[in-house]
C-alpha cells in the first residue's frame, strides 16, 4: 500500500501536472488549495443537507471542482489536455439555480447565515467559493490560465450555494434572519 506522504514537498515546492514544480506560496498553488477547500466545504454541506436532490447537485459540483483543479494544476503545455469544464457545465449550474428560484422566493435584503445547520454550511461554502473565484481571477489576469469558464463557473457556484442555503432554511421551516433589524 502506498504511503500517505512522499516527502517531495518537504522543500517547500509542489508538483504540477506535467514537468515542473512551484513554490507552495505561488498564486497557482494558492488557487489549487482554495479550490480544494471549496470542494471540502461542499462535502460538508452535502453531508448536512436534508434534501436528496441537493446532495446530488453538490456532488456534481465537487466533481466539477476536481476537474477544475486538474486544469489549474496543469503546466501550460498540458493545459488543453486537462480542459474539461466548458459552457455546458456553466449552463448546468444556471439551470440548477433556476430550479431553486421556482421554489424559493427571491430576497430583497441581506440575510445572516445560521438559520439552519445545513444552510450555514452552504453559506460558509459560498464564501470559500468566492475566495477561490478571486484566486482564479488572479491567474486569468496574469495569463497563468486561459479558460474564462472557470471564473464564470465559480461565480455561478457561489450563487447556487446561496440559493441552496435559502432552500435548506425553508425546508427546515426557518424564516431568513435579516441583516438589518
Amino acid at each position: 500500500m502506498p504511503a500517505f506522504y512522499t516527502r517531495t514537498g518537504d522543500d517547500g515546492s509542489t508538483g504540477l501536472l506535467g514537468e515542473g514544480r512551484l513554490p507552495k506560496h505561488h498564486p497557482r498553488i494558492e488557487a489549487l488549495g482554495t479550490l480544494d477547500e471549496a470542494s471540502a466545504a461542499l462535502g460538508l454541506a452535502r453531508a448536512l443537507c436534508q434534501a436528496p436532490q441537493i446532495k446530488a447537485i453538490l456532488m456534481e459540483a465537487q466533481r466539477d471542482l476536481y476537474a477544475m483543479m486538474a486544469e489549474v494544476a496543469a503546466t501550460p503545455e498540458n493545459a488543453e489536455r486537462f480542459q474539461t469544464l466548458g459552457l455546458p457545465r456553466l449552463h448546468w449550474l444556471e439551470s440548477r439555480i433556476e430550479d431553486v428560484t421556482l421554489i424559493v422566493p427571491p430576497l430583497a435584503e441581506f440575510i445572516l447565515p445560521g438559520d439552519s445547520l445545513s444552510g450555514a454550511a452552504l453559506a460558509l461554502t459560498r464564501t470559500i467559493v468566492r475566495r477561490a473565484e478571486r484566486r482564479v481571477a488572479e491567474l486569468l489576469d496574469s495569463g497563468e490560465i486561459r479558460n474564462l469558464v472557470l471564473l464564470q463557473y465559480l461565480n455561478r457556484l457561489s450563487s447556487l450555494c446561496f440559493a441552496l442555503e435559502l432552500l435548506e432554511n425553508q425546508s427546515a421551516g426557518q424564516e431568513p434572519s435579516l441583516a438589518k433589524k
